[in-house]
């Protein structure tokens, strides 16, 4: 047994008689979720790994810039925590925002009501008020509002929110109705004033927006809840003739996203329109994205394509969640377990099954964000932040799991791995990062890697097989070991020199 001094603490590692002398020189810190029961713990001893893999920094090889990684601020989320007792509601806020927890960076919410509402609502609900002179953000004022400014009240380093329309009023709409249909050509310009009386009335309670989707979910949900369709070419002309430049035109500084839907075939098409001149792509800040045409498959042949078409633009995953499951409730284990399926193990077509397997809930978040960061993609928002034991509240029954469950009635809260796994990103990755290079020599770990703008470096480990391994992490010309478990994430931080 050899006892190696590794940066702030002793790391305990058991070496094969006849290995070479270990260089320690690397300082590093060790935080690890895994199945075996931690939870973003400090690991300073190891037991033994398996055959040895090298993972090589490479911190002169620079990527995109990290915008943030956070969730969803959701009605249905706000409504529960009102719910909560005070000690509780802070608990969760402070989990999220404060500097304890995960410091979320990136946020999104929904303007008018989505399926994680407690019903339909519009903030211009009166038809034929083309001008808005009724647009009223009441609605949101009894939850969301109070749940924002609580976690702006939290946040040391403050967080920029996304907001993203499911739908216009129905009386806008070619079938006046909340679910499908289109946004009638007549109210193209009331409907691109809704987003600059929006930014207005969020600024009046103290609230900034950073950005906007055009619409969530364009190609539709088979209309079960709050949508409204646009074809890729008619987006990029809402934005370029009608939204962008009333948002210009009304001194707004504000990011437009496009597309937000999944990835895949239907991406390329999206970014094809959105960038196809400078007309087009001038007021598109970037691409936003979804995971559910795969929850298993991250699509780095379609997120290339996305980046080479506008290299210079935001290419950020603005919604995911484990889909189609009610939540297990204090039930650890079933979140490292491969019961769980999407969407698709049900529903999908036959020639896409192989994209829906089931899949670990855990797994599905560490290979699924450590895939976006290698492909470029520069921020990573999950969905809702708070559910019930039911998956909801949702008024059209669409259940899903969140990283934090509740039950109000009991007022207890319960911290699913799956928050666990997020935090490893969003706590030690911060905006302003830049990706930078590596060499791995295992196929059988997902590695990623940023350099923060303090200097630090953060590597994040995800191994999903059932033995632990032995890692020597180098950068430069210093190196050190150390394990990580089965079925866990690690994020390793390399201090700045001075520290």
């Amino acid at each position: 047994m050899r006892i190696l001094k590794v940066g702030y603490f002793t790391l305990t590692l058991f070496i094969m008689l006849g290995a070479c002398a270990i260089d320690n020189s690397l300082k590093i810190e060790v935080y690890e979720t895994s199945a075996n029961g931690n939870q973003l713990k400090q690991i300073t001893q190891f037991s033994p790994g398996s055959e040895l893999v090298n993972i090589n920094l490479l911190a002169d090889k620079k990527f995109q810039t990290i915008t943030g990684f956070g969730g969803s601020f959701t009605e249905s989320s706000a409504h529960l925590l009102n719910r909560l007792s005070t000690q509780n509601r802070d608990r969760i806020l402070e989990a999220y925002f404060g500097e304890s927890g995960a410091r979320y960076s990136l946020t999104r919410t929904h303007m008018n009501s989505c399926d994680f509402s407690l019903g339909n609502y519009s903030y211009a609900p009166v038809e034929g008020d083309v001008d808005l002179k009724h647009f009223s953000i009441d609605e949101d004022r009894d939850d969301i509002i109070p749940m924002i400014k609580e976690a702006m009240a939290r946040s040391k380093d403050g967080f920029k929110i996304i907001s993203s329309p499911w739908t216009a009023p129905p009386w806008m709409k070619d079938n006046h109705d909340w679910k499908g249909g289109k946004l009638l050509p007549e109210y193209y310009e009331s409907w691109a004033l809704f987003f600059s009386k929006y930014i207005v009335a969020y600024k009046s309670e103290g609230i900034d927006i950073w950005g906007f989707t055009v619409e969530n979910e364009p190609l539709g949900n088979n209309n079960n809840w709050e949508s409204m369709h646009y074809t890729p070419d008619e987006m990029t002309d809402f934005v370029k003739n009608h939204l962008g430049p009333r948002l210009a035109t009304d001194g707004h500084h504000v990011k437009i996203l496009g597309y937000d839907q999944n990835r895949g075939d239907e991406l390329k098409e999206w970014v094809r329109s959105m960038f196809r001149d400078e007309a087009s792509s001038k007021y598109f800040d970037g691409t936003a994205v979804h995971w559910y045409a795969s929850t298993y498959d991250y699509f780095p042949e379609a997120l290339q394509f996305a980046h080479n078409a506008a290299s210079d633009k935001y290419l950020i995953q603005t919604e995911a969640c484990v889909d189609a499951e009610i939540p297990k409730w204090q039930d650890d284990q079933w979140y490292w377990s491969k019961e769980a399926t999407d969407w698709g193990w049900d529903w999908a077509p036959e020639h896409e099954k192989a994209l829906h397997p089931k899949y670990v809930p855990v797994y599905r978040y560490a290979r699924d964000i450590i895939g976006c960061l290698n492909n470029w993609v520069d921020g990573w928002v999950d969905w809702n932040m708070v559910l019930d034991r039911q998956g909801g509240p949702n008024w059209v029954e669409n259940w899903c799991v969140a990283p934090v469950i509740v039950d109000p009635e009991q007022d207890e809260v319960y911290f699913t791995p799956i928050y666990y796994t997020l935090a490893h990103f969003s706590k030690y990755i911060r905006p302003g990062a830049t990706r930078i290079g590596f060499e791995n020599s295992s196929d059988s770990l997902m590695v990623t890697a940023a350099e923060n703008p303090d200097g630090s470096i953060a590597v994040v480990i995800f191994n999903e097989g059932n033995v632990a391994q032995s890692i020597k992490l180098s950068l430069d010309q210093e190196s050190t070991q150390f394990i990580i478990n089965a079925q866990a994430i690690q994020t390793i931080i390399v201090p700045t020199k001075n520290q």
